[in-house]
């Protein structure tokens, strides 16, 4: 089927399908396309709801190459690849329903979706832009007033007045049999992010692995399949690990587990060490250590942020195109063109012994 038949198959079907406030909650639907870091940033939501709703099933969207996370079912999830650009994947989730209820996290478009697919009560979050994306919303929740992160956020839509800590174990490793982790002790610096904007300098990287180097650590190189480059720049010294671009989510989190630290930027790798356990310390540059830090559902976690919180031009105060008025970042992508940023200023200002502090607190803990 094209993906415009699928377009007005699920138009259709998103205008008729009746709403109503379930009475007995037999099926829920968790209905968003986020990318790996906020994807794990679900799991405070997924687990209130197993709380909440245990006799229910609940179903959770999942892009193809992240469903290795949700092998053995965290919190009794079942998971359901989507890819939204993909037609047979948009009406095997239409195909999927119905469900009594439906969460939306992040974008409501996935609102329409999710009403496609037979839900009969949609909770999302109120003020999306553009307004047609909240027509599907059946409860709109207003953002805090006050800081909080964005994980915490995404489980107070399930009203559960309190949600237990996260506790290591409770999301399940996936299996990796093909990968064997070094020996210890070693530890994992993960260079690579989803922008420019988050890159941190060369020399500090270099400076830092001869550091963990002297202190008796193996080191290990992560990043991505196309991050390469990143890694020649800092140069790889003898007796060093590169594994940029070489393992999946399984292997990395088996290499995650059996490290003595994580050092790498606010990426989705830094939200991965969280459910691992590993130490780790993340750089934010752009990004809010509020909105993407621990929180109350990982408050006891081994994880150290480093930020300049008033750097001049973290002055945006949108947060999934909401206004936030309390939120501080900076959403501009890496360029020299109207409304980009030519170069990671609010990285450049992390500096070599702050982030030193932070991994002597981090392999002290």
């Amino acid at each position: 089927m094209s993906r415009l038949a699928v377009r007005a198959a699920k138009l259709v079907r998103a205008l008729l399908w009746r709403r109503r406030r379930p009475d007995q909650v037999r099926r829920i639907l968790v209905a968003h396309q986020l990318l790996l870091g906020d994807t794990i940033l679900l799991a405070p939501l997924l687990k209130a709801l197993a709380l909440r709703y245990p006799k229910a099933e609940r179903v959770v969207l999942v892009r193809p190459r992240y469903a290795a996370l949700f092998a053995d079912r965290p919190y009794g999830v079942v998971p359901l690849p989507f890819e939204r650009r993909d037609a047979s994947s948009q009406w095997q989730v239409l195909a999927s329903g119905p469900y009594d209820l439906a969460f939306v996290p992040d974008d409501n478009r996935y609102a329409w979706l999710a009403r496609a697919a037979r839900s009969g009560w949609i909770v999302g979050f109120a003020k999306d832009r553009p307004a047609w994306k909240n027509w599907m919303i059946d409860e709109a929740i207003d953002y805090p007033a006050t800081p909080t992160a964005w994980a915490d956020m995404a489980a107070a839509l399930t009203h559960l007045p309190a949600i237990p800590q996260f506790r290591k174990g409770e999301w399940p490793a996936p299996p990796a049999p093909h990968f064997d982790p070094p020996k210890p002790p070693y530890a994992v610096l993960h260079v690579g992010a989803s922008t420019p904007l988050k890159f941190w300098r060369a020399e500090r990287w270099r400076a830092l692995a001869d550091t963990l180097g002297r202190r008796g650590f193996v080191i290990v190189w992560s990043g991505g399949a196309g991050e390469t480059e990143l890694l020649k720049a800092i140069g790889v010294e003898e007796g060093e690990i590169d594994c940029i671009g070489s393992l999946d989510l399984a292997a990395l989190w088996k290499l995650l587990a059996g490290s003595r630290l994580l050092v790498c930027p606010d990426t989705g790798i830094a939200h991965l060490a969280r459910i691992v356990g590993v130490p780790t310390v993340a750089l934010f540059g752009p990004g809010s250590a509020v909105v993407h830090g621990p929180g109350e559902f990982w408050k006891d976690a081994l994880f150290w942020t480093v930020t300049d919180p008033a750097y001049p031009c973290r002055d945006q105060h949108v947060l999934f195109r909401r206004e936030v008025p309390w939120v501080l970042r900076c959403g501009r992508s890496f360029g020299t063109g109207a409304g980009q940023c030519p170069r990671a200023g609010c990285m450049d200002v992390l500096a070599f012994d702050p982030i030193l502090d932070a991994v002597d607190i981090a392999l002290s803990a």
